[in-house]
């Protein structure tokens, strides 16, 4: 265990800021999908299944890019 701590200790300063960005963008992403009404394309399931299974910026990226409508 001491070992894997060893290898993955110079990537933190990195990894953590990164994990912190990411679930930012999942949380703003999930609140807009449950406060908006109206999407490009898709429903409001569909572009929360998106997000959850697309978790890694891939989901949140698609919906703002492809199902937010522009206001």
């Amino acid at each position: 265990m001491n070992e894997i701590m060893n290898q993955v200790a110079p990537f933190l300063p990195f990894l953590i800021p990164l994990f912190i960005v990411e679930l930012g963008l999942f949380a703003y992403t999930l609140h807009h999908i449950f406060t908006h009404e109206h999407y490009k394309r898709g429903t409001r399931t569909f572009w929360v299944v998106v997000t959850i299974v697309g978790i890694n910026y891939i989901g949140p990226i698609l919906y703002f890019l492809l199902g937010k409508e522009d206001s």
